[in-house]
């Protein structure tokens, strides 16, 4: 059972709280209905949308579970899944960013590595994120006025100065230049430091904000994979690199997140990975 500490909420406007106490219900609700996938792979349904881009029934129709969820509450919102695909949103209109199973290889393969990612945006700003790894039973959250916690408790990034003292998520896809993975695990080996990549970036983001990775870099993430996680590492007090949420939203970002007395040094790395792969 979820332990959900009053104490998560500091000073909140009551839109923003009612949005992330309903949302934080539905995440859990969701990863239910995923987990109720996940007891039956062998008779999943599952198509390729591109190279190494899976989508199974259990994607999709956790989705629906969310959109409608979340439409029923406030249909004012404007909603933007990775299996919906794009949609139009005002400036100031809040905006739902959904992963429904983030990491789908490893979750039709039966590797617990997978969570569900919810972020809300207003007003161009990140408002929360909630990521939810149902067959752990973690929910992490956190966003602004939001303390960072893992199933209730306090969570903070590593303390650590050195890339030596633990392990470093380098994210990789298709999109991604194989010179930049090369380069960059290179880089990484060259200062003493161990990489890491679990299949599920979400995942590998909210392991930043908790202290079990020291920090994820990676060229290009999707709104959906990332927002979530970074709302959260954000709250936790570690450090991500700058960018426009709006412009984030349907394209995507870079991404360097890390905790805070690591940054400039991971920073460094993804920086001259990028160069060397250009």
């Amino acid at each position: 059972m979820l332990n959900y500490s009053v104490d998560a909420v500091e000073v909140l406007s009551e839109p923003i709280k009612e949005r992330f106490e309903i949302a934080k219900s539905i995440i859990v609700e969701a990863g239910g209905l995923a987990m109720e996938y996940f007891g039956k792979l062998s008779t999943l349904t599952v198509k390729t949308k591109g190279l190494h881009d899976l989508v199974s029934e259990a994607d999709v129709n956790t989705e629906k579970f969310i959109r409608e969820s979340l439409n029923k509450r406030f249909p004012a919102d404007a909603f933007f899944g990775e299996e919906s695909g794009p949609c139009a949103f005002e400036t100031n209109q809040g905006v739902w960013v959904v992963d429904p199973i983030d990491g789908t290889q490893p979750f039709l393969l039966g590797i617990p590595n997978w969570c569900i990612s919810i972020a809300y945006v207003e007003a161009n700003q990140l408002q929360f994120g909630l990521i939810y790894a149902p067959s752990l039973n973690e929910l992490f959250a956190g966003g602004i006025g939001i303390k960072a916690t893992l199933n209730g408790l306090p969570i903070h990034p590593s303390k650590d100065t050195d890339l030596r003292a633990g392990l470093v998520s380098i994210g990789f896809s298709p999109r991604t230049s194989q010179a930049f993975l090369f380069a960059s695990l290179k880089k990484l080996f060259e200062a003493k430091g161990m990489y890491v990549r679990n299949g599920s970036g979400a995942l590998s983001l909210a392991y930043v904000a908790c202290g079990r990775f020291l920090g994820h870099i990676e060229p290009h993430m999707h709104s959906w994979d990332c927002l979530g996680g970074l709302a959260i590492i954000e709250a936790a007090g570690g450090k991500t690199n700058q960018f426009e949420v709006s412009k984030a939203i349907p394209k995507g970002t870079q991404v360097v997140a890390t905790a805070p007395k690591l940054y400039d040094q991971l920073h460094k790395v993804f920086d001259e990975s990028l160069a060397a792969s250009e």
